[in-house]
């Protein structure tokens, strides 16, 4: 199959806040992302009258990490924000070396520790993940440039299928060459 078309980039991805000032606190404070949009709003969905704020965190390519909340307490319980605490369930954003190091260190400096932040060395990138007052995990990913060298890149894109089926068949061993290589 050929597609010729795709999405271009994430517009927003969204979520449910239980604290907007906080959440607004954490992105546009600590994180540096702007608030570039606050729209409340009444609506009926799903069934009835709804009343909800919605904001909207702008990252550098224009897209949006976006937080709901309800007036109604009944509303807010219905539709979140209880995210599961896996470490697997996250938003991972790509930044460079520097932003990665900036943050960590704005990180540090609100005062945000282990557990609630690490880092992370998968040999092919690094990440350093912080929890955001909801509860949810955000990593910052900065790409090592040996294994985001074009012919790395070309060599991945060509055995994805075949890898994958190779783990679905049940062949499970490592195939990171950066890291904990067999």
């Amino acid at each position: 199959m050929s597609i010729k078309r795709r999405p271009g980039r994430l517009h927003h991805t969204a979520y449910v806040t239980k604290d907007l000032e906080a959440t607004r606190a954490f992105y546009e404070d600590v994180i540096g992302l702007p608030l570039i949009a606050t729209y409340t709003e009444m609506d009926e969905l799903f069934g009835k009258e709804r009343t909800y704020c919605h904001c909207f965190f702008e990252l550098a390519d224009g897209s949006a990490l976006a937080f709901f909340q309800f007036a109604n307490p009944d509303d807010q319980a219905e539709f979140g924000p209880d995210i599961p605490s896996s470490p697997f369930i996250h938003i991972a954003l790509h930044v460079d070396k520097d932003t990665q190091a900036e943050l960590e260190a704005r990180i540090a400096a609100a005062g945000i520790v282990e557990p609630a932040t690490y880092v992370l060395e998968h040999g092919y990138c690094r990440s350093v993940y912080v929890t955001d007052p909801n509860g949810m995990i955000l990593e910052f990913t900065y790409d090592t440039p040996a294994a985001m060298a074009p012919e790395v890149d070309a060599e991945r894109r060509a055995t994805a299928k075949a890898e994958l089926a190779r783990w679905l068949a049940g062949d499970h061993h490592n195939n990171n060459p950066y890291r904990h290589a067999a």
